[in-house]
């Protein structure tokens, strides 16, 4: 309630074409199950936005307002919202630009069952730059998440669904992923928003694209 008075707050809408993403995923989620972990879309886009935190640094800072400073922060601890019988959770994966896609999926499976298990800690739950809150699980076509203070954005992710696309004058079947990324704006700009998350978007569809520019 404190954010949702105090911060003002702007919500900026995408879509991405995640076909061949999740056509990645299926692919290779049998070798991180091996491992005891899953390699869900969360586990992506956590590496996606570290990338994207690093690139445009005013989503990985905070407000001072007592100084009237704008506070950079040097490292990327992306929280992530787990439903639990007990509420919302929001467990944070600490360093998240210095590791890989497949140890971020082990981690992230291994946070979120000490959530839902009741054996999370206090410190578990601190020190987050940013947030993903992915409700695609539970279903809905869109949201709008509040800005977890003392963040200044976080990212709504709904359920992907299957919808007919014009690509090269032809409908074709394409896997299209909601995304829905709320940020203060007394730190950002309604210009740098969409910037940011169309970079996500351009991410998830070309993740390749990544590796060429020295991202990923």
């Amino acid at each position: 309630s404190q954010a949702w008075r105090f911060v003002p707050h702007v919500t900026q809408f995408d879509r991405a074409d995640v076909t061949e993403l999740e056509e990645f995923r299926t692919r290779y989620a049998g070798e991180v199950e091996k491992q005891g972990g899953k390699l869900t879309v969360t586990a992506m886009l956590l590496k996606i936005c570290a990338e994207a935190l690093r690139r445009f640094p005013r989503f990985n800072a905070s407000l001072d307002m007592a100084a009237r400073e704008i506070i950079y922060k040097k490292y990327v601890h992306i929280g992530v919202a787990v439903d639990t019988d007990r509420g919302l959770l929001v467990p944070v994966i600490r360093d998240v630009d210095k590791k890989g896609i497949f140890d971020l999926s082990l981690e992230l499976t291994e946070v979120a069952g000490k959530a839902r298990g009741k054996k999370i800690k206090p410190d578990d739950l601190q020190g987050g730059t940013f947030t993903i809150s992915n409700l695609g699980g539970i279903g809905g076509t869109n949201f709008t998440p509040i800005v977890y203070t003392p963040q200044s954005a976080i990212l709504g992710v709904s359920r992907a669904r299957t919808e007919p696309v014009y690509r090269d004058g032809e409908l074709t079947p394409r896997v299209i992923l909601p995304l829905a990324l709320s940020y203060d704006h007394r730190i950002i700009d309604g210009a740098e928003g969409i910037r940011f998350v169309r970079w996500i978007v351009e991410a998830l569809e070309h993740p390749l694209l990544l590796v060429f520019k020295g991202g990923l």
